[in-house]
């Protein structure tokens, strides 16, 4: 074995235990979120990015960005938001200033629903990285999240 294959079998090994610990963490908070307010991690996530626009300039995502801010595709991210709408939880609308343009904002009932979801996913996130930083392959992995975490504190 050279030092490159020993470098790449690393690597390989890394990028399993983030793999695996991505999975844990988000099947962790899907249950609570289904559990506790009906709604998916990715619906969660979208209801998220796009509570956070603001009106005025630059203040709206584009269905392309919104894909990708959700890491999802962009006719995903359409079926979401249309699954969103239909229960009342996101309002669309065309833009004022581009009439190509089609915004989304959060209603009322889903700014409603997201603030009730926060603490909610708060705590599954925590539980997850909890759970995960008593096995030696995830325990880096987790101290790296949690310092990341820290700095933008």
């Amino acid at each position: 074995m050279t030092a490159t294959d020993s470098a790449l079998t690393a690597l390989s090994q890394g990028w399993c235990a983030l793999s695996l610990l991505h999975g844990r963490i988000e099947a962790h908070i899907e249950r609570a979120l289904q559990a506790g307010h009906g709604l998916s991690v990715r619906e969660y996530s979208l209801l998220d990015v796009l509570s956070r626009q603001h009106n005025g300039p630059g203040g709206h995502l584009r269905m392309h960005q919104v894909a990708d801010s959700v890491v999802l595709s962009q006719s995903a991210t359409t079926r979401l938001v249309s699954r969103l709408e239909d229960r009342g939880l996101l309002n669309r609308y065309i833009c004022d200033t581009d009439r190509r343009g089609i915004y989304t904002d959060v209603s009322a009932a889903g700014l409603a629903l997201l603030s009730q979801a926060r603490p909610t996913n708060a705590t599954a996130l925590r539980e997850a990285l909890d759970e995960a930083s008593t096995r030696p392959e995830l325990a880096p992995l987790v101290k790296a999240i949690e310092a990341t975490g820290s700095t933008r504190a």
